[in-house]
């Protein structure tokens, strides 16, 4: 009624003060009441809008019920001012409807506005309604009496805090109906029950519940079904009926089933209740465990842990059984009439006993076997000094044999010794060195050498212990540095250039790195070291080396003084196109199926011409010695017809005589600075002796390109292999006029403190020499 004046009040106060000018009356008209859900007729009169009028006036009604939501409910006689109802309202959507009335004079001023609310009354037209149609719930059947099982819920949506509203739940029926069991709702919509479940007596109970309201003229009322099932409870204990199997078991055996328990159960097949546990007492070895078949519902006994007969012939057990699910049985004492039931449970073991799971006492036989002998340790650790001499004591292992008549009837045996260091005494278990041990032996493994000793009885089968021993072996400076290659590659430069050398020691420290490096002989100005000391030292070439192969005398000494000189080959050349002076430049050709037949045939044509140059040659019995093809390099042959052609040698040997044509050869030699031409140009033929005339030969008529240097050291390798290859005695060749003297010939040397260039120009003379006397000895022939 408060909003009805507030609305009229808030109406009037709107109208402009024109309006409020020619306002002349205003009734507050009380409000109108239509009952929900009336069924009619439609249209009829709900009421009369009374204004005391002198004039005629007629009326307008606008809001909630003519044109606003719900529409055409309320209309009124625009003459009369009567108000008529068109058709029903529900209250659970329209509690109020609020309206506009408008008074107006027939010139269209308003005389007057009112405010109408009509009130909407409740009827009892909707039940209470449950969230679900269906509950269900899954209890054990061990479950208490008393204790909530679930709840439902319902509401109804008439007007609140009134009977059509407030409602109370009911349990119309239960399916099907035990006499050990009763279920009960409260007003809060929990359900609960009396007594006993069994699942034997009924799986599932189907309940039907009611919700009831209160209303005055008529009860309304809905229901939902709440589904109980019952689990599967363990109401009787499982019953041992008999055992099968040997009973005996071998001694050492595992894995094998000695004994198997059966037992019968009234509860359901393959469920909880049903299904047995075993277990074992008075197994202190722990030597035994026992299963449960899943399909007949046996106890299958099982060896896990040897047994050993020494220890006794026979195992006494107790194995009880029961069933997974608890045992819990059920029943019912007394009805009373208010309250739970008086009902007697066993839940677990019964403390009287009656109800105790079922216990057996099985016996199994041991039967003896051969035991393997038992080392009294089965890992030792010793150590030896590296090098110690073959033997050397190292260790002694013991074992027995459990078996009493084979107490020492047992020997001992090396079983893995990798390297055969050792040896056992197969009687007292003594173990020496065979062997001197070394601590650098790929077989020792962080300093531990490992071995195997068995002891190994003569029973039938034999049987084999086994014991493990680590030999940490002392480490002693029985290795030198080594150096990781033996030759290196150094580029010549204008300046100093440095290639690293590395070395490495087999011994640990103290006996090992950091080494200390030092060059040996005169290389002042040639080769230093910087750094010299550490596990990589590096060798720094000075500019004054010449290219070509060089050999450096290198002492690497470990930190206790133990060194190895080595003579380390260096090979100094230009890097300029190449890195490395041995690279040799890798090229992928890709060769089709007629270029590969060319290439053969041609292999095949060039290999008839060799065969076939090869059997004419070896039909000749001299053969002369051409001059090497050296075009582009610095000697140049040439041949003369100059005096000495015709000399001759002779070689004697114990096996051959050969006799070798003279080569005549006039060399010319072309230096930066200087030239060695026709000065020599008497002759320079000379006596073929084996091996010496061929390096002679290209010494002399072939020296490659690349510096003077190299000419040099094939001139110095010649003189080396002199003497070395000349085993025939010596022919003396006596001068022309004076037979009885004899000439000496100068040897030719050449000085490494000298330039090059300066012994090239002493040769000439000395080549007239040989020459001379070459002469002199062909006319004394003749």
């Amino acid at each position: 009624m408060l909003c009805f004046f507030l609305l009229v009040y808030c109406l009037s106060s709107a109208t402009t003060s024109e309006l409020l000018s020619r306002h002349r009356r205003a009734w507050i008209i009380g409000s109108f009441e239509i009952e929900e859900g009336h069924r009619g007729p439609f249209p009829y009169k709900l009421g009369e809008v009374n204004i005391d009028r002198k004039y005629p006036i007629y009326f307008e009604l606008q809001g909630q019920g003519v044109d606003e939501e719900p529409t055409e409910v309320i209309s009124i006689d625009k003459e009369f001012g009567v108000l008529y109802v068109h058709k029903a309202v529900d209250y659970e959507e329209w509690q109020t409807l609020e309206l506009r009335l408008q008074a107006r004079k027939m010139d269209e001023s308003i005389e007057t506005r009112l405010g109408i609310l009509i009130s909407v009354k409740d009827i009892n037209d909707n039940p209470p309604r449950f969230e679900r149609d269906l509950y269900e719930i899954n209890l054990p059947q061990e479950s208490t009496q008393g204790s909530n099982l679930l709840k439902v819920h319902a509401t109804d949506i008439d007007k609140s805090e009134t009977l059509n509203s407030t409602f109370h739940y009911e349990i119309k029926s239960v399916s099907p109906n035990v006499r050990d069991t009763q279920f009960f709702i409260d007003e809060s919509g929990y359900i609960s029950f009396k007594g006993c479940l069994n699942y034997k007596v009924a799986e599932k109970f189907t309940i039907v519940v009611e919700a009831k309201d209160h209303g005055e003229v008529v009860k309304l009322s809905s229901s939902t079904i709440v589904v109980v099932h019952v689990g599967n409870g363990n109401n009787h204990l499982p019953v041992i009926s008999g055992q099968t199997g040997t009973g005996k078991v071998k001694e050492l055996e595992t894995g094998v089933s000695p004994l198997r328990l059966h037992v019968t159960d009234k509860d359901t097949p393959h469920t909880s209740a049903w299904r047995a546990r075993y277990t074992i007492h008075g197994d202190e070895g722990e030597n035994f465990k026992i299963l449960t078949d899943l399909e007949t519902n046996d106890g299958i006994l099982t060896v896990v842990e040897p047994l050993d007969f020494e220890n006794g012939a026979q195992r006494e057990l107790l194995i009880s059984v029961e069933n997974e699910a608890p045992y819990y049985p059920c029943k019912v004492k007394e009805r009373t009439s208010s309250g739970l039931w008086k009902v007697d449970t066993i839940k677990g073991h019964d403390p009287s006993g009656a109800a105790e799971p079922q216990s057996v006492k099985v016996t199994i036989d041991v039967e003896d076997a051969n035991d393997p002998p038992k080392f009294s340790v089965t890992l030792n650790e010793v150590a030896v000094m590296e090098n110690v001499p073959a033997g050397t004591w190292v260790d002694k292992v013991t074992a027995v044999d459990p078996d009493s008549s084979r107490a020492k009837d047992f020997l001992y045996k090396v079983g893995n010794d990798p390297a055969g260091w050792v040896t056992v005494d197969p009687l007292t278990g003594n173990i020496t060195m065979i062997k001197t041990p070394d601590r650098e032996s790929p077989h020792v493994v962080n300093g531990t050498y490992t071995i195997l000793v068995y002891a190994v009885d003569k029973g039938i089968p034999p049987m084999t212990g086994t014991a493990t021993l680590h030999i940490h072996v002392w480490d002693q400076n029985d290795n030198v540095p080594q150096l990781t290659v033996d030759s290196l590659d150094v580029c010549v430069s204008d300046a100093p250039t440095t290639t690293n050398i590395e070395a490495f020691d087999p011994d640990e420290a103290p006996y090992g790195g950091p080494f200390t490096f030092e060059l040996l002989g005169n290389v002042e100005g040639k080769w230093r070291l910087n750094p010299g000391y550490g596990y990589t030292a590096g060798l720094v070439k000075e500019p004054g080396v010449y290219p070509g192969q060089h050999t450096i005398h290198l002492k690497i000494s470990d930190m206790q003084g133990a060194f190895k000189v080595y003579n380390l080959s260096v090979t100094a050349c230009g890097c300029t196109l190449t890195p490395n002076c041995r690279t040799r430049q890798k090229s992928e050709i890709n060769i089709g199926p007629y270029a590969l037949f060319m290439i053969i045939s041609s292999l095949l044509l060039l290999l008839f011409l060799l065969l076939l140059g090869l059997s004419i040659s070896s039909k000749r019995e001299f053969f002369t010695m051409e001059p090497e093809d050296c075009s582009g390099g610095i000697l140049l042959q040439s041949n003369t017809e100059a005096p000495g052609d015709n000399c001759e040698s002779f070689i004697h040997s114990p096996h051959q005589n050969l006799r070798r044509e003279s080569l005549s050869q006039r060399s010319s030699y072309t230096g930066n600075q200087s030239n060695w031409t026709s000065g020599c140009d008497s002759s320079n033929q000379f006596e073929d002796m084996g091996n010496m005339s061929i390096l002679q030969s290209q010494n002399l008529s072939c020296a490659t390109e690349s510096n003077d240097m190299q000419l040099h050291q094939k001139l110095t390798l010649f003189q080396e292999k002199k003497g070395d290859s000349l085993d025939d005695e010596l022919h003396i060749y006596a001068v022309e006029g004076n037979s009885d003297t004899t000439s000496e010939l100068e040897a030719i040397s050449i000085s490494e403190e000298g330039s090059f260039q300066d012994a090239l120009e002493d040769l000439c003379p000395k080549f007239h020499q040989l020459a001379s006397t070459c002469m002199t000895a062909k006319h004394t022939t003749l």
